[in-house]
């Protein structure tokens, strides 16, 4: 185990870990100045999220907010047609943050298609809204329910959402989910699996190994720094009530960092 992890494991639970974080802004604003600057200035037509949210949802660098969020959208979109036709359906983007995926799906779904987004932090909906055209933006709360009505969605993306909330709420935002979602309907959603176990401290790993949810708290719930690590086990079971598991793949370690697994189900008729 590294010793940076002891240190901010440690610096976690004397309650320090947003100042740990606030510290990783101010590093990746100044690493990353340049190549922000010049994106910005080669780009000027890109509406661009005020750089805490860009960090806070995703890492401060444009060109991967932009460029990247492109790269996830088509990524999104293949995998969901292996499952479902994507002609006029209603999509919903759970927890959007500052529209890095969403913003591109629009074009990617073509005409006839309605895209949605939401996300607890008002402040991100409000930007959204005014920079980010043919998607409507929606406020929830860091508990459900969301402001629509049941069945209303085709398809609907979480991508590490679950990643921040307690077990509580990974029970509460399953059934709603479920809810929202149209009988037949198809959800893509990450989680932190097996190849995220390398990055926990020894205890942790004991819990995760037993088939149970890994949280680190000592953090604002719904923040990146509150963390949760999900075993395969726990995720089916969270998920079988509701939904059949129609793919399921396990990430890996790449050369950027760690994948996370990404989880496709159907609605149970």
């Amino acid at each position: 185990m590294s010793t940076l992890r002891k240190v901010i494991s440690f610096l976690r639970n004397l309650g320090f870990i947003h100042l740990v974080d606030s510290l990783n802004y101010r590093y990746q604003s100044f690493a990353n100045r340049k190549q922000n600057h010049a994106f910005k200035r080669e780009n000027p037509a890109v509406a661009l999220p005020p750089d805490y949210m860009l960090f806070e949802a995703f890492k401060l660098n444009y060109k991967s907010y932009f460029e990247g969020g492109k790269t996830t959208a088509n990524w999104v979109v293949n995998i969901l047609q292996k499952h479902k036709k994507l002609e006029n359906i209603t999509f919903l983007d759970w927890g959007c943050g500052p529209a890095r995926v969403s913003r591109h799906l629009p074009t990617l779904l073509g005409a006839g298609n309605e895209v949605f987004g939401s996300d607890y932090n008002p402040t991100t909906i409000e930007w959204c809204t005014n920079n980010i055209p043919k998607v409507s933006f929606f406020l929830n709360g860091i508990n459900p329910p969301l402001n629509f009505s049941a069945g209303k969605f085709d398809a609907i993306l979480g991508i590490s959402i679950f990643t921040h909330l307690s077990e509580n709420k990974h029970h509460a935002w399953v059934e709603e989910l479920h809810r929202v979602v149209k009988p037949g309907g198809v959800l893509l959603l990450t989680t932190q699996g097996v190849a995220y176990r390398e990055k926990l401290m020894e205890q942790e790993k004991q819990v995760f190994d037993r088939g149970m949810l890994v949280v680190r708290t000592k953090a604002k719930e719904g923040h990146r720094v509150f963390s949760a690590f999900h075993p395969p086990t726990f995720v089916r079971q969270l998920f079988e009530p509701y939904f059949s598991i129609l793919e399921h793949h396990e990430g890996e370690v790449v050369h950027w960092g760690i994948e996370q697994d990404y989880w496709v189900l159907q609605k149970k008729r």
